[in-house]
């Protein structure tokens, strides 16, 4: 065994240390918002190697996302000097399939087995849904894809579940089955079956189990809190009865229910493993402490948590600022402009964030931002107008006004499903040309003999009759209903109650919108105000200009937007998080869900926890959501706010009423390097009759003997001279 180089844990805080030189046993370290968990998991990986506890091919390190694994990879090249290529580092998916390369004969699947990314298993679903003559209608596509998924990563397959008497799901099942047979047959796999496959394999092959067993001595997991049952029990058969399982979270950023992550594994992993409490890092980096206090306070009223507290050593920093706006219009112009002002105090735009907990909200913020000439860009997602299913409502609007528009036609034919199928729309298009007219008037001619473009073609007539009578939101929410988009949406899982919002909210625009006051910018000049279609064409027009200008491109410095789920991960110097109304945030989906408020306090708390230095919190007294005007109240986690942390803004002259100026923030030096010892080295493993087994991680050489400082794990770090101590080399 080699000492550690001291240079290895310097800067670490004695959390930080305690963690990275726990002893070779299992270990669930808490890691909270901002508290290093990447530096603790990283630096954790270079110490075993650099003190010779483990080698390079005797490491398993788990991820959850490439950027994370390559980045890990980067920072162990720089710590270490062996070849990390060779560390089994990676995410799930990708671990599972090197295994299922190296052993694909005990897999039993083909060498050059091939992965279905989500649109290659739509495709080949749409395909086995035709040749078991399913329409599309009787199942959805999306939908039994989603089911499928989900099984899989419960560990299911179709042989084990019991459809009872309901048909749909016997239905279900029987393709499912059907499915898995044809992508056996193909040789290929889709993402959930990588996992699936290699928990199989292993629990049916005993070697091959005892091999990796044998071989992998530490395994050390990032996001456990994020990990299905399936990811849970596969980690559990690599471990068998002798490895050190090394793995960092934080329960109260748990977040991803809805996509299978179990935070229970969390205390499975402490029973399963003797794991007497998490290892806490509760120091954090990140935030002022008025944030601090404020993210503690709303997730202590979760009831079922391992419980941490942060800390800063910075200052207390600016209080949360918090508005009530009238409506959300104005609570829109008031972020817009706030974030104009921060710009203008020589605060970076790409360091301000605005958080929503729906995609639906950003299109009334997207609006101020365009009017304020505030570039900004969407994170993980696309502008409310670039969304499929609002692509597909703005054709049948186009088409409203206008049947002859090829594109629009295009775009909807056949969606949703109406068995207007490729070869019908490429016949189409090939009696168009002949004719040298648009596919609308082919369509009419080919009508009386084929029924179902007949039916389509009566649903466009019918669009059309609109034109003239009523208001724009009428003629929205009728091309919206009468297209079958909501019962289309409706019968896909996954995001499907995210579409139908979005779809209520087009509806919300065209309520609001002003044809006279932003249609003469964009519409050609000879466009007569007194046409009937003239609002409908404005609008179309209006979202055209929104969805094609307005986003920040390239380098340029932009505001950020995102939901709070997708900013998990990052963080910012300001953050302003809108739509704090009870039934939004929390969702009123949630409040009829077991523990479905705990999630979504978790989810306010990681909302917090993204602010460095200013945190801003907005809420709405009216607003348009769902189709509906609601009068809001404020979000219970706004109470959950401790009064002496919070300032609430009038809404006339907010910024007048209440600027700080910013703290400076301290930081503090790290701490002296580790010395070498005479007969000891730091880095060995000793052992001690009454505190078992522990890591020397500092000392002092005294002459005669030495004064070590011993991390001793669940046993804490103690200080023992050799003279009185007996401790024994393991």
């Amino acid at each position: 065994m080699t000492a550690s180089s001291p240079s290895l844990l310097q800067g670490l805080n004695p959390e930080q240390l305690a963690a990275v030189t726990w002893p070779p046993q299992s270990a669930l370290v808490l890691a909270g918002a901002g508290s290093g968990k990447t530096r603790v998991l990283t630096t954790r990986i270079a110490w075993l190697l650099q003190t010779g506890q483990v080698g390079v091919h005797g490491i398993l390190a788990v991820t959850f996302t490439n950027k994370a694994a390559k980045e890990m990879q980067t920072r162990l090249a720089a710590m270490v000097p062996v070849n990390v290529r060779t560390l089994w580092l990676g995410t799930f998916h990708g671990l599972c399939h090197r295994f299922l390369r190296l052993h694909h004969r005990d897999a039993n699947l083909p060498s050059a087995f091939q992965i279905l990314d989500s649109a290659d298993q739509l495709a080949l679903i749409k395909r086995l849904l035709k040749s078991l003559n399913i329409a599309e209608e009787i199942i959805a596509p999306r939908s039994l894809q989603g089911f499928i998924n989900a099984q899989k990563e419960a560990g299911l397959r179709a042989g084990v579940l019991d459809a009872g008497p309901d048909p749909y799901s016997r239905r279900l099942i029987e393709c499912y089955a059907t499915y898995d047979a044809l992508c056996q047959q193909e040789g290929v796999v889709d993402f959930a079956e990588l996992m699936l496959r290699s928990y199989e394999t292993l629990q049916q092959h005993a070697v091959l189990r005892q091999h990796y067993q044998n071989r992998f001595r530490h395994i050390l997991v990032d996001e456990f809190q994020d990990t299905n049952k399936l990811q849970y029990a596969w980690l559990k058969l690599l471990a068998g009865d002798g490895a050190a399982v090394f793995a960092v979270g934080d329960d109260d950023q748990s977040i991803y229910r809805f996509r299978g992550a179990h935070v229970g594994n969390m205390t499975q992993l402490m029973r399963d493993f003797g794991i007497d409490a998490p290892v806490k890092l509760e120091q954090n980096y990140r935030s002022d402490g008025h944030i601090l206090t404020a993210a503690n306070a709303v997730i202590a009223h979760n009831s079922e948590r391992l419980g941490k507290n942060l800390r800063t050593d910075a200052a207390d920093g600016e209080k949360i600022r918090f508005l009530q706006a009238a409506d959300d219009e104005s609570e829109a112009l008031f972020v817009s402009d706030e974030a104009r002002s921060l710009e203008r105090e020589g605060w970076d735009l790409r360091q301000i964030a605005v958080l929503y907990r729906s995609n639906a909200q950003s299109r009334v913020l997207e609006q101020a931002l365009f009017q304020r000439g505030i570039p900004y860009k969407i994170y993980g997602g696309l502008r409310f107008y670039e969304r499929q299913e609002i692509k597909h409502a703005l054709a049948y609007l186009r088409l409203m006004v206008n049947p002859h528009d090829d594109n629009a036609l295009l775009r909807v034919i056949n969606v949703p499903a109406r068995g207007i199928g490729s070869r019908s729309v490429e016949n189409l298009q090939a009696a168009a040309a002949d004719a040298g007219t648009s596919l609308w008037q082919a369509a009419c001619a080919l009508a009386p003999k084929q029924a179902k473009i007949a039916a389509f073609v009566r649903l466009v007539e019918n669009l059309h009759s609109h034109i003239g009578h009523g208001s724009l939101e009428d003629w929205v929410k009728s091309a919206i209903v009468e297209s079958g988009l909501p019962d289309y949406y409706r019968n896909q899982k996954g995001e499907h109650q995210e579409r139908l919002d979005n779809l209520e909210e087009l509806v919300h625009a065209a309520q609001a919108f002003k044809p006279q006051e932003s249609a003469f910018e964009v519409l050609p000049e000879n466009t007569d105000d007194s046409n009937p279609a003239f609002p409908l064409l404005a609008f179309l027009s209006n979202a055209a200009l929104e969805a094609g200008e307005h986003q920040a491109a390239g380098d340029t410095p932009a505001l950020q937007l995102m939901t709070v789920h997708a900013a998990k991960g990052l963080e910012f110097d300001a953050v302003f998080l809108t739509g704090l109304e009870e039934g939004l945030f929390p969702s009123e989906y949630s409040l009829a869900e077991r523990d479905g408020l705990a999630e979504e306090r978790r989810l306010m708390y990681v909302a917090i926890t993204r602010a460095r230095k200013r945190l801003y919190l907005s809420m709405a007294q009216q607003r348009r959501l769902h189709g509906q005007t609601h009068f809001g109240l404020a979000s219970r986690f706004v109470d959950e706010i401790p009064a002496a942390v919070l300032h609430r803004l009038s809404p006339q002259g907010a910024r007048a009423h209440y600027a700080e100026p910013l703290p400076v923030r301290r930081h503090d030096s790290p701490p002296a390097a580790a010395p070498q010892l005479a007969g000891f080295a730091i880095g060995q493993n000793v052992r001690h009759d009454k505190f078992g087994t522990g890591v020397i991680i500092d000392g002092t050489d005294k002459g005669e003997s030495a004064r070590l400082t011993i991390n001793f794990g669940k046993n804490g770090i103690k200080e023992l001279d050799t003279r009185f101590a007996k401790l024994t080399v393991v």
